[in-house]
């Protein structure tokens, strides 16, 4: 982080001040200015003069607030998990589909092609243009009770959902579990208090929002990854010309060894003991489920809500097919 910081820092100095173009911009980061999302926007923001655009950042602790802010006008761009800005970008906003992305690799792969210029077309959507994507970590589901540790123990279980998510939604009732609407600001409370019995987040959020209190000796850390969380930068696509719009993309992209190594030290510091480990063959019927429900998800069939994109799901598909030839998946009929 430092290394890049000091290259920014030079190439800020070296750009032309005078064409600077000065863009706020609502952030959100659980922790506030102190978080570590905050910061790497930060780094980003550093970068960024170097282009001749000066980012006037704002923290927010409610990224409910935050998004209200920049629909209000009060902010030119906002950075916020894609789970929230999936309304601005549907086709970007569907990088967290259920199961999609089961691991950091295949993320890789996706967000070096959504960098490549070629890509920037689908960058915009209903007025307006993702400028940056940066990994926030996967996120898994934590439970008070280790025996929590299938699809079926899930029946009859109070689960903290955040209540715009309706993926989440979905798939909570699909397993039969008990939907506690809760937002940003109050599941992780909700699970540390036994108010529910289930939570899903990623790895940061044990220290930082104290998810081992609700753990306790008795519960754990499901080891899989339900969803793939990204944090993404939106504006109007009239704020940055396609030029500099395009160049603040592969800023973004230019952080990804950052927020990895930000993201794997997170998930490193959890106790070994904290994790449960499930058996492959159980892993497999799952990425299948998943599957099934994301097609619904993709065409609103059986109640389900239609809220990902079909070219991403397809770009997902082809991804995971690249990495692993041999799944099932690859050569079914109904393939995304």
């Amino acid at each position: 982080m430092i290394r890049n910081s000091l290259t920014a820092l030079t190439l800020a100095a070296v750009a032309p001040l005078a064409s600077a173009q000065t863009v706020s911009m609502c952030v959100f980061d659980v922790i506030g200015a102190n978080g570590d999302f905050y910061n790497m926007v930060k780094d980003y923001a550093l970068e960024m003069k170097a282009h001749g655009v000066d980012f006037n950042l704002k923290p927010y602790t409610d990224e409910g607030v935050a998004v209200g802010d920049f629909n209000a006008g009060q902010c030119d761009a906002v950075a916020a998990t894609d789970i929230r800005t999936r309304p601005f970008n549907r086709f970007t906003g569907s990088i967290s589909a259920v199961g999609a992305l089961p691991t950091y690799d295949d993320l890789e792969t996706l967000l070096a092609t959504l960098a490549q210029p070629k890509a920037a077309p689908l960058m915009k959507e209903n007025g307006y243009e993702v400028l940056g994507i940066v990994p926030a970590g996967a996120g898994y589901l934590f439970v008070n009770d280790r025996s929590i540790d299938t699809a079926g123990e899930l029946a009859g279980k109070r689960m903290a959902t955040l209540d715009y998510q309706k993926d989440a939604i979905h798939m909570v009732n699909f397993v039969k579990a008990t939907v506690v609407p809760s937002d940003i600001t109050n599941f992780a409370g909700k699970f540390n208090n036994g108010s529910v019995d289930t939570a899903y987040a990623p790895a940061f959020a044990y220290e930082a929002l104290e998810l081992y209190k609700g753990i306790g000796e008795q519960g754990g850390i499901v080891d899989y990854p339900l969803a793939q969380l990204t944090i993404q930068i939106i504006a109007k696509d009239d704020v940055l010309k396609d030029e500099t719009a395009q160049q603040a993309r592969e800023v973004a992209w230019g952080m990804f060894p950052q927020a990895m190594n930000l993201i794997s030290g997170q998930e490193e510091a959890i106790p070994e003991d904290k994790w449960v480990r499930i058996p492959e063959q159980d892993i497999q019927g799952y990425q299948e489920m998943f599957r099934q429900n994301r097609l619904e998800m993709r065409d609103g069939l059986n109640g389900a809500p239609d809220v990902y994109h079909p070219k991403m799901l397809g770009l997902l598909s082809k991804i995971r097919c690249a990495s692993n030839p041999a799944a099932s998946e690859c050569t079914a009929a109904n393939r995304e």
